[in-house]
């Protein structure tokens, strides 16, 4: 496992770097998917957000394809809290009676995911909007605990109008409510959903913009950042308890999606100014890239 070095754009020489290490990068991803899940201190810092957009924008002008999957927690909290619904959560799982969901629906698909699509067409992309509802694009079913509602997990994804939104250039901003065969609507976590997409894509790259560096021996220490591993040593740090808590669950997600044929999966510290495209486009990365057992980066 590769430890990660210190990549500071903030200095004349770095940002040649970057520059000079961009192109062989975009010309290997051109005509790639990339799919994005878009969360955290991202969302919640407007300068962080514009930089997300711009930088979205910027992969699909140099010809790589970006889907962008997103959550809205604390935005359905505050929404909740408007209407006199206490938020509750059981083993980290949103509790989302029929209530919660109708305002989960309303926040993410009416709210978030249209203030996503206004700033990327701002920054000069040409998004589109979704929802798993739309064009079956998501299949849902209930997770299983009763006590929890509505929480559904992804059962199928219909790729086609994706497929057709990329290839025509545009960008696809889906937030992750689905429903199932009656019509019910599920609130999915949005780390799944992504996985999935890119999953059924054949995407290149799963990329989750979280609120930590990324994978770490030692949970207070950033310095013991894990720069690349693989499945198996990505499962052993599971069972070891090294991945805990919260990030359980973004490893999961990615060891699954590489299991169904992604590429590479990155976890990446969105707090980091343009970490999006320092991961992408630099020789040292941002952030913790899983693999596949036997991936060449050839």
């Amino acid at each position: 496992m590769l430890k990660h070095t210190d990549f500071d754009l903030s200095d004349e020489s770095s940002r040649v770097r970057v520059l000079s290490e961009a192109l062989p990068y975009i010309q290997k991803f051109a005509n790639r998917t990339v799919v994005v899940k878009y969360g955290g201190a991202a969302m919640k810092d407007s300068t962080l957000k514009d930089q997300v957009m711009r930088d979205i924008v910027l992969l699909s002008c140099v010809g790589i394809r970006p889907v962008l999957v997103h959550g809205g927690g604390p935005e359905i909290n505050l929404w909740l809290e408007k209407l006199g619904i206490e938020p509750q959560f059981k083993n980290g799982l949103r509790v989302t009676d029929a209530a919660t969901m109708e305002v989960v629906e309303m926040v993410l698909v009416g709210r978030v995911n249209k203030e996503i699509v206004s700033l990327i067409n701002q920054a000069g992309g040409a998004a589109v909007g979704l929802c798993g509802k739309d064009a079956n694009l998501i299949r849902a079913r209930p997770q299983g605990e009763a006590e929890i509602g509505f929480v559904g997990e992804v059962s199928g994804v219909d790729t086609k109008l994706l497929e057709s939104l990329v290839s025509g250039g545009y960008i696809p901003v889906v937030s992750s409510v689905a429903a199932d065969d009656a019509g019910q609507a599920y609130n999915i976590n949005a780390d799944t959903v992504a996985g999935e997409i890119a999953a059924a894509l054949g995407a290149e790259k799963l990329i989750l913009l979280t609120d930590t560096a990324g994978i770490l021996e030692d949970y207070h220490d950033p310095t013991t950042l894990i720069a690349k591993l693989d499945i198996q040593e990505a499962r052993k740090l599971i069972e070891q308890g090294i991945v805990s808590g919260g990030m359980i669950p973004k490893v999961s997600c990615c060891v699954r999606s590489l299991a169904q044929g992604v590429r590479a999966a990155h976890i990446i510290d969105g707090r980091v100014p343009h970490s999006l495209l320092q991961e992408i486009f630099t020789d040292a990365g941002v952030g913790s890239m899983i693999m596949a057992s036997g991936f060449s980066l050839d």
